[in-house]
């Protein structure tokens, strides 16, 4: 890593009074200069709270949509604009409307891992977080179609008993882990505590000791009598839980899952980024202030965000 790089970023970032976030599945170089390092929705109202007058997402599109939903009077910059996400590609603003009319009584839960133009067509926002507090505080009555992830739609089943209807959208990256090799890591590591994303499939979920959210995961550490953890989730937080809890172990499948387009974003692209003002992320008014109610309508049932 170059120091000079490092404090090129650092000058650039006092002249344009920015803040810079990254994603804890972002490389770790990446995440080492970053000014908040958490999920995506935890990053977006940390950077609507502060002073800053330009945002450098360094994630991917719908995090970056996310924060300027949030921050309209604020610049959101992108370093790759290219840096997409699969999962959210799998449901788009048409398809969403489509069904609406379909079924005219339904609750639309859009997980935050959509586009802009999908939240603002939802009732309700939710992070893998808050998924199932959020939908077991939904009327009863009402049926529910959960988008798109359908591996966290069926987690919120299994807690909540509600009956909802899913998208058949997936992570990709999440669905690269290989049950077979965490039977083999359990085997080898007895008193390991097997942590997995919502996101991941029904096998993997069926080996894990903890199902949780990247932010519940960090929080679930220290609280945990394991001093050994197996990891089934982007391999980017690895570098997170070494920086904060050097006295345990962890690891992942020896294929390790990582996310290409987190991986886009680089020291390089960062300081290009800040350099030339690129790539801006913004979302139109009639786009943004629906998005805004929905993750507004999360927020007051969940004030903490998930």
């Amino acid at each position: 890593m170059s120091q000079a790089l490092i404090e090129k970023i650092l000058d650039l970032k006092r002249k344009r009074r920015a803040v810079i976030l990254a994603h804890t599945y972002q490389p770790g170089e990446v995440q080492d200069i970053a000014d908040f390092v958490g999920d995506s929705l935890q990053l977006s109202r940390q950077a609507a709270a502060t002073a800053a007058e330009v945002i450098v997402f360094c994630g991917v599109w719908f995090m970056a949509e996310t924060a300027s939903i949030l921050s309209p009077s604020k610049t959101v910059l992108l370093p790759d604009k290219h840096a997409g996400c699969p999962m959210a590609d799998m449901i788009t603003a048409e398809q969403l409307a489509k069904k609406k009319r379909q079924h005219p009584d339904t609750l639309v839960v859009s997980y935050v891992n959509s586009p802009a133009a999908v939240k603002a067509l939802s009732d309700y926002c939710c992070t893998s977080g808050n998924a199932v507090e959020l939908v077991e505080s939904l009327p009863k009555g009402r049926p529910i179609l959960f988008v798109p992830d359908r591996y966290l739609g069926q987690f919120v089943i299994d807690k909540t008993g509600r009956d909802m209807v899913l998208w058949p959208g997936y992570c990709p990256t999440h669905m690269r882990i290989d049950p077979h090799q965490i039977e083999l890591l359990k085997a080898e590591y007895p008193d390991a505590e097997v942590m997995c994303h919502p996101e991941c499939a029904e096998p993997v979920k069926a080996l894990s000791h903890q199902i949780l959210s990247t932010g519940a995961m960090l929080k679930r550490i220290p609280q945990s009598p394991a001093r050994r953890f197996i990891v089934c989730t982007e391999e980017g937080i690895l570098h997170t839980m070494h920086k904060q809890f050097p006295d345990r172990e962890f690891m992942t499948i020896s294929q390790r899952p990582l996310c290409p387009n987190m991986k886009k974003i680089t020291l390089e692209k960062v300081a290009w980024s800040l350099e030339d003002m690129q790539f801006v992320v913004t979302v139109p008014e009639d786009i943004r202030i629906p998005a805004r109610r929905a993750l507004d309508r999360m927020l007051e049932v969940m004030p903490k965000g998930g």
